[in-house]
């Protein structure tokens, strides 16, 4: 059974987005050494959890037994991006937005708001049009009831004239695994399963790319490089040939070597698919040699069937414009100016080549293949970091 949708946890760092991930699916999302060393997220995290309603006293659950005694029947799947909250991987929230379908935007309850990634999250899902949000206040068990209310206030002023300015709040413990019901019922009430478009030409965005060998594998029982990421058109078949662009970019200048390859196992999670549709996250087991896909190396890539994916390049048109942000003030963009883009789940860097009527041009330093109409965030150096600074589609 594949989930239907696709959810993101966003906010501000150490505000519990991976704790509640784990009080819905029962999953820790943070598995890498460097995350469990520094106790954040750094890579997307990835699980799934099952809906249930009680048929005796209609609560909401994620398991298929209620506290009642009633009987629970399944409603839907849903699939859970974990993305880190902290200020130098903001690439990889934005990179996480395009495969959103909606998004539980944490605000911890003992921390003043708005914090600077709360801010910065908030900016993520408007620019790239999120729009199906719930508010989510955390750590209600570390404060007071009076202290709960103020931060409500606050949170109430924060969201106010933006995309989340009537979205439901609602308070959970993720840890006590206190609330975690009335926000499964709000998902139900406020998430609609979005339609999808199962006939048109198959188009995956690669958001992960592992070598799942041990060390010391014998040649003879390797398994093929895995490409982890979501549908957003068409379907996906066991067996069947499949290309990636861009593919192999080796370095800077030189062009990209398009990986053509055969689908040989599709997962979600532990449960294997013959057919994969677009909604929820998937694992592709790949004939490819498992060192091309090792470390994220395929990140950013694109799926398709042989002969229908648009080429990579290393130029795009993009017709922007500039975010309005309270935290800071935004300068115009400069032709020459090196910036950061985030088309679906890629992260290039280039320099802007040309500003007429409101479309930049930019040069990338390595290949990306973007579709007329994608979605787009640019990124610009402020003092020492990149920020947000426009959103755009490509033309």
């Amino acid at each position: 059974m594949q989930a239907e949708l696709n959810i993101g946890m966003l906010g501000h760092v150490d505000h519990g987005k991976t704790t509640l991930t784990s009080a819905l699916t029962g999953k820790w999302t943070d598995t890498h050494s460097e995350e469990i060393k520094r106790g954040i997220s750094i890579r997307l995290g990835y699980a799934d959890f099952k809906v249930y309603k009680c048929a005796k006293c209609g609560k909401y659950a994620v398991q298929d037994k209620c506290g009642c005694g009633g009987k629970a029947e399944f409603r839907r799947k849903i699939s859970v991006v974990d993305a880190p909250g902290h200020e130098t991987l903001m690439t990889a929230v934005i990179a996480a937005s395009n495969i959103l379908d909606a998004a539980l935007f944490l605000i911890a309850a003992n921390e003043p708001c708005p914090q600077p990634q709360t801010v910065e999250h908030l900016i993520v899902l408007g620019s790239m049009g999120v729009k199906n949000i719930i508010v989510v206040q955390t750590k209600i068990d570390l404060v007071p009831r009076e202290k709960a209310l103020e931060n409500y206030a606050q949170i109430k002023k924060f969201l106010k004239g933006s995309v989340a300015e009537n979205s439901p709040i609602v308070p959970v413990s993720s840890n006590y695994k206190l609330n975690i019901a009335e926000l499964v019922g709000k998902i139900e009430e406020c998430i609609p399963t979005p339609k999808r478009d199962e006939a048109a030409p198959l188009r995956m965005y690669v958001s992960r790319s592992f070598d799942v060998n041990k060390p010391g594998t014998k040649i003879p029982s390797l398994n093929g490089g895995v490409l982890g990421g979501s549908i957003v058109q068409g379907v996906l078949k066991s067996g069947e040939k499949i290309e990636i662009k861009p593919g192999m970019v080796r370095k800077a200048g030189s062009p990209p070597v398009t990986v053509a390859c055969e689908v040989r196992t599709i997962m979600e999670e532990s449960e294997t698919l013959e057919v994969a549709k677009p909604g929820g996250l998937i694992a592709v087991g790949t004939s490819i040699d498992p060192s091309i896909t090792k470390s994220d190396a395929l990140v950013g890539s694109m799926i398709g069937r042989p002969g229908e994916l648009p080429d990579a390049s290393n130029t795009l048109k993009v017709k922007y414009e500039m975010l309005k942000r309270a935290d800071t003030e935004v300068q115009p963009l400069r032709d020459g100016e090196p910036v950061v883009l985030n088309v679906h789940t890629a992260t290039g860097v280039g320099a802007i080549t040309g500003l007429a009527k409101g479309v930049a041009t930019v040069l990338l330093k390595k290949p990306l293949v973007a579709e007329k109409g994608t979605k787009v965030a640019l990124s610009k150096r402020v003092g020492q970091r990149w920020r947000l600074s426009a959103w755009g589609t490509v033309v």
